[in-house]
C-alpha cells in the first residue's frame, strides 16, 4: 500500500528544511518509523536532500533491507537508521547530519553543552561515537549493521550523539522534534564557539543548570517551527 501523504510530505520537507539550514549537505540523510508498522522506515534512495520528493522514498525492515527499492540506490549509511530504531523503541525519526559547527567539538575532546534554552537538550554533553573503537582505518561511514549497532549503543537514551570527523546522529519521537533538534544543535554550536571565544581562556560561560534543562526539555517540541519550515519546503517543492 502507498504511504500516506502527510508522512511523505513530512520526510520530504524535512530533507528539504535542513538542507536550507546547511545541517544536511549533498550526503546526509532523515528517516522515519512507518506509520502503524514499527518494524519498518522509510528513507530516500541515494540523492542530494534538496532534490528528495515523495517518489524517491523506500521502505526498510529493520535489518535495512530495502523493500520496495525497485531498481534505486540506497544509501550506504542505512544502517545508522535500522540499528537506532531496533535499539530505541521511543524514537520515530533519525537524522544522520554534517552539522559544520558541530565537528570541531567531535575531534577537540572539548563538551557541547547546553547555553540556549533552545538546545537545552544537550544537557551536560553529548556522547562522542568514535568508529576506531570498532574497526581501524575506515572512510568513517557506517556501511555495516556492526557499525551502525555500536552508533546506536554509543547513542545510548541520548537524544543525539555527534560522530568524530563526521558530524552527529540525532533523534526524536516525531519528526519535528528529530529536525528541531537538528537545528537548534548546530545554532548552539556555534553560540558556544562564539561565548568560548568571547570569554578568553579560562573566562566564564553560564552554561544552563539541571533545573533549566529539565524544565525545558519535556515541552520543546518546535511547534511553532515545524508547521513554518514544512510550509516553506513543501512550497518551494510545488515551485519545482
Amino acid at each position: 500500500m502507498p504511504e500516506p501523504s502527510s508522512q511523505l510530505e513530512d520526510i520530504v520537507a524535512a530533507y528539504r528544511i535542513l538542507a536550507g539550514f546547511n545541517i544536511i549537505d549533498a550526503y546526509g540523510h532523515v528517516s522515519m518509523r512507518k506509520d502503524g508498522d514499527p518494524t519498518r522506515y522509510l528513507l530516500a534512495r541515494s540523492l542530494a536532500p534538496e532534490l528528495v520528493t515523495a517518489d524517491d522514498i523506500i521502505e526498510y525492515d529493520l535489518e535495512s533491507t530495502p523493500l520496495t527499492a525497485a531498481g534505486r540506490e540506497s544509501v550506504r549509511e542505512r544502517f545508522i537508521h535500522g540499528e537506532v530504531y531496533k535499539a530505541r523503541p521511543d524514537v520515530m525519526a533519525v537524522v544522520h547530519n554534517h552539522s559544520p559547527t558541530v565537528i570541531p567539538f567531535s575531534v577537540t575532546g572539548v563538551a557541547m553543552r547546553a547555553l540556549f534554552h533552545m538546545a537545552a537538550f544537550i544537557g551536560d554533553g553529548l556522547p562522542n561515537y568514535e568508529i576506531r573503537d570498532i574497526e581501524q582505518g575506515t572512510d568513517l561511514l557506517v556501511k555495516t549493521p556492526r557499525l551502525g549497532e555500536a552508533l546506536a549503543q554509543t547513542l545510548g537514551a541520548h537524544p543525539a550523539a555527534l560522530m568524530r570527523g563526521h558530524g552527529a546522529v540525532v533523534v526524536g519521537e516525531n519528526i519535528a522534534r528529530a529536525v528541531g533538534r537538528s537545528v537548534y544543535l548546530e545554532m548552539s554550536a556555534q553560540m558556544q564557539l562564539q561565548s568560548i571565544a568571547l570569554a578568553g581562556p579560562g573566562g566564564k560561560i553560564t552554561y544552563l543548570d539541571a533545573a533549566e534543562v529539565a524544565a525545558s526539555v519535556a515541552p520543546q517540541d518546535y511547534g511553532r517551527a515545524w508547521p513554518m519550515w514544512r510550509a516553506k519546503a513543501l512550497e518551494g517543492l510545488s515551485k519545482t
